[in-house]
């Protein structure tokens, strides 16, 4: 039997191995707090890697800085690209798609709209794609940093750029924040297969298991026989709360004043 198996478009990465000044160790924590209890389930194990140092910031204005190379990074789902300024300092950041090696590119208050540019919100024309956005004013890009993300500037009013983000939701962002002009590379990334339960083990993600495979003692929908319905008026979490169809968003956090209109959400099929 042929495995069915989609896997990254590896043509676009540059042959060579990580930056070293560039790379950290991180502990592994296998999905357990500080007391060793399991606080992320269906995590552990997996292949040793280690952490590269993504520029989120990119703090060095108005310096043309270099692509020298495009990677793949095991900790994100998007490639980095390899930025050499013209000082002589290296750092990775998230790489656009369409960037290419021996293209330049700068962080400025205002500079060309194209792929990899950065600069403040309320310089960008609207309609065009960004991604790596701030929240606030020189804290680093927050949002929109997965692979083939990309959110849409709206328009400028108010001291506010309204964003239509990658979920449909429409925020307002301060116009002094910073963002990345384009989309996040490897957008295939979602149309990936795996081929095997274990290319997921090596990537430290541990099996799955149904409630309803469990006993009742260790999940609400545990129980009966054979192909047995959960028995429920709605399905719960192991920790018996709400599992589908509720708002966990808190409301008091301080950024929902800034929300204008709420995702639009797709409907299960």
């Amino acid at each position: 039997m042929i495995r069915k198996q989609n896997l990254y478009n590896l043509k676009v990465l540059t042959k060579k191995k990580p930056e070293k000044s560039l790379l950290v160790r991180i502990k592994r924590t296998g999905g357990r707090g500080s007391n060793g209890r399991i606080t992320s389930r269906h995590k552990g194990g997996g292949a040793r890697k280690l952490y590269r140092l993504v520029d989120f910031k990119q703090t060095r204005k108005d310096i043309p800085a270099l692509v020298t190379a495009i990677e793949y990074d095991p900790n994100r789902t998007g490639f980095i690209a390899l930025l050499q300024y013209e000082d002589g300092i290296k750092s990775y950041m998230l790489a656009p798609e369409g960037l290419k090696v021996g293209e330049k590119v700068i962080t400025a208050e205002k500079a060309e709209a194209k792929p990899g540019n950065r600069m403040k919100l309320k310089n960008i024309p609207e309609g065009t794609m960004i991604y790596n956005i701030e929240l606030e004013p020189d804290k680093g890009g927050k949002l929109v940093r997965s692979a083939g993300a990309g959110a849409v500037i709206l328009n400028y009013d108010a001291g506010y750029a309204n964003i239509k983000m990658p979920s449909s939701e429409i925020r307002k962002i301060p116009g002094d924040c910073y963002a990345s002009v384009g989309a996040v590379s490897n957008g295939e990334y979602r149309f990936i297969r795996w081929e095997k339960a274990g290319k997921s083990r090596k990537k430290g993600i541990r099996p799955h298991v149904r409630g309803t495979a469990m006993n009742p003692c260790d999940h609400p929908h545990g129980g009966g026989e054979c192909g047995s319905p959960i028995g429920l008026p709605y399905p719960k979490t192991p920790w018996g709360k709400h599992a589908l169809g509720v708002k966990t968003r808190n409301k008091t956090k301080w950024t929902k004043k800034l929300i204008v209109q709420r995702r639009v959400k797709k409907n299960r099929k």
